[in-house]
């Protein structure tokens, strides 16, 4: 049964730029499905859209009759005097409503005990048991306690909570009311190790449908089943998690990028015969003239692939100073506190070169603190913290700041690295940042454009301590994997803060996690530190796509006539049921709003699908056995 079907959805903001451009999926009940995409492909204005909040340009959207559905992103204004318990327990408000109405009834029974009321209280009170009416308190603390939502903050209001507290409220409440669709929008970007893992935890058990937008590559191959990717306004599919999407796109590139080679390189020897042929007619025989223009029609039905674009990778590193010494950062006895209440004390550490450390810990622990401290940016309460003397530091932040936003992205590479107009468009190139867009103010820039800037910007110092505050955090995966390919060319001191778990396995051989107010130091892998704090594997295993039947080709029948017959056949079939295809794909906008018929149309467009993905099999190893034939 289908959950939500999307046909057809095309949606615009500026004129001719479409967002969205004749989107089509469904997502059936109880399917976990990741939705990928580079940032601005369209994600959050397909959830939106889900949700009524945007109403498409053309198309239809249908969510499955009597299906509540929530959206995480979405945070609801309350009023001003609630706090996060009311907000939460604003999930139980179908119960209380049933609690109310049992309390009247009592009330009338001991008046006037009728049948009548006897038995609506006999009624709400098994609905008032099946919807867990007896347990809320008890789903109310384990929610707040598998997301890190302490009795000191439940009892804030929630207009003082910040923007990242706020989410993980919203998605306890979410959580709480028992919602048929989950809509994730980056559920893990706020939330630290504990509540990542907890969350996912909660959706396996989760009967319910999920369709999640998230750039945590553990998270999505831990909970999704199969990834839609949004690209150039349309949907791209993939039967599996995220390595399992990862390792196809891959493969589907390279497959396009071999059809395509072998279109060009038919393309020019046919061009090749027909201009041959042009050439002979021009010398006395005019016949050869109509076999080139139909040698030319051939080249035209040819051209069906175009070239296949791969997003570009960071090829550049940082630049890296001699380090001279064994002590990169020495700390004795450090103690920092705010407001009365202490972050951490007697933390005793010690950093020497070419080591990567992980800095983990909860939400509130001290770690960006501590970061603080070692950047200057604070003072410890007591002990002493010092850099070696040869110690040259590049530094992420966590939220970026640049001192005047208002230049553009050229003026301020020349401005801060003191080069021409011309390499600091070359060096803004380099991380994506082209054309047109070189010239907006930083402050029109989203988060994740301006960590991009500031990296490109630390790339170019010579430095041997490199630090980073989530460096991740709020980056698209082709991002990520810039970063990543930045930190792995580097070979000095690294100590970053991340709840990126792809990140900290990738990059960590020592691990520090902040928690009690103390530094457990493990020297070993994230995996390593987890199998021994848990001493079982953490990670669910990733699902093996079962092995594919290895289907048999078609044995030949003699000769290239019989085979150039077959494949002419398997042509005609393909092209039937491509236009049978078309045939339903009319019948589906035409059925947007009539669901049980919507339902049995994507029935036989599934099936034909099928179909036609064997007869394409099959046309490709007649073809492949033609070629070879000919020799």
């Amino acid at each position: 049964m289908i959950d939500i079907s999307v046909s057809n959805v095309v949606k615009e903001f500026q004129v001719g730029s479409r967002v969205l451009d004749g989107i089509t999926f469904t997502v059936d009940q109880g399917e976990r499905v990741g939705l990928l995409g580079k940032n601005g492909a369209g994600k959050t204005t397909l959830f939106k859209l889900l949700t009524g909040e945007y109403e498409p340009d053309e198309g239809g959207i249908v969510i499955a009759p009597s299906k509540r559905l929530g959206l995480i992103s979405q945070i609801p204004v309350y009023p001003p005097e609630y706090t996060v318990e009311d907000v939460l327990n604003d999930a139980f408000h179908r119960v209380q409503a049933m609690e109310q109405e049992l309390k009247e009834l009592a009330v009338q029974m001991a008046e006037d005990p009728t049948g009548a009321v006897m038995r609506r209280f006999d009624r709400v009170t098994a609905a008032f048991e099946a919807a867990g009416g007896y347990d809320t308190a008890t789903e109310l603390n384990k929610i707040c306690n598998g997301l890190s939502i302490p009795d000191s903050m439940r009892n804030q209001l929630f207009s003082s909570l910040s923007g990242g507290e706020k989410t993980r409220v919203n998605l306890g409440r979410l959580i709480l009311e028992n919602t048929d669709i989950l809509l994730l929008d980056e559920p893990t970007n706020h939330l630290d190790l504990h509540a990542t893992e907890w969350l996912e935890e909660y959706l396996s058990r989760f009967k319910g449908t999920v369709l999640a937008i998230s750039h945590d590559r553990y998270f999505l191959d831990r909970v999704v089943q199969r990834v839609v990717e949004i690209e150039n306004g349309q949907a791209e599919f993939y039967s599996g998690n995220y390595t399992f999407y990862a390792i196809e796109k891959e493969r589907r590139y390279e497959e396009k990028l071999k059809q395509y080679e072998k279109e060009q390189a038919k393309i020019k020897q046919l061009q090749e015969a027909a201009d041959k042929l042009h050439l002979w007619a021009f010398m006395g025989n005019d016949k050869l003239h109509k076999r080139a223009f139909s040698m030319e029609k051939r080249i035209e039905r040819l051209r069906k692939t175009d070239k296949p674009a791969k997003e570009r990778v960071l090829t550049m590193g940082f630049g890296e100073r001699e380090f001279k010494g064994d002590e990169v950062l020495v700390a004795k006895s450090l103690e920092k506190g705010f407001d009365g209440r202490t972050l951490f004390s007697g933390l005793d550490l010690e950093v020497e070169g070419g080591e990567r450390i992980g800095l983990i810990g909860d939400n509130g622990a001290g770690k960006s603190t501590l970061i603080k401290l070692i950047m200057k940016e604070e003072l410890p309460d007591s002990g002493k913290l010092r850099l070696g003397p040869t110690v040259k530091i590049g530094y992420l932040p966590q939220v970026v700041h640049f001192d005047h936003p208002e230049r553009n992205l050229v003026d301020t590479m020349i401005y801060d690295q003191d080069c021409t107009a011309q390499t600091a468009r070359n060096r803004l190139g380099a991380f994506n940042f082209r054309g047109e867009d070189v010239f907006k103010p930083v402050s029109a820039l989203s988060g994740g454009e301006q960590s991009r800037l500031r990296l490109c910007m630390l790339m170019d110092e010579k430095i041997n301590l490199l630090i980073l505050d989530e460096p991740t955090n709020h980056l698209d995966i082709a991002s990520r994997e810039w970063i990543e390919g930045a930190v792995e060319g580097y070979d000095g001191a690294l100590l970053f803060v991340s709840h990126d778990r792809y990140f900290i396995d990738r990059f960590a051989t020592r691990i520090w996690e902040l928690s009690d107010g103390k530094i457990h130091d493990f020297r070993g892998t994230f995996a390593e530190y987890r199998e021994a704090k848990a001493k079982q594997a953490v990670s669910l295993p990733v699902k093996a796509e079962p092995p594919k039947e290895k289907k048999e080709k078609p044995k030949r029948t003699g000769g290239t006539k019989n085979l150039e017959k077959q494949v002419a056949a398997a042509e005609r079939d393909i092209a039937k049921a491509e236009e049978r295809l078309e045939g339903l794909k009319a019948e589906a906008e035409a059925a947007a709003s009539d669901y049980v018929r919507l339902q049995k149309v994507y029935d036989q467009r599934e099936q034909l699908e099928g179909e036609l993905s064997q007869l394409y099999e099959q046309w490709e190893d007649l073809s492949a056995q033609l070629e070879e034939a000919r020799g």
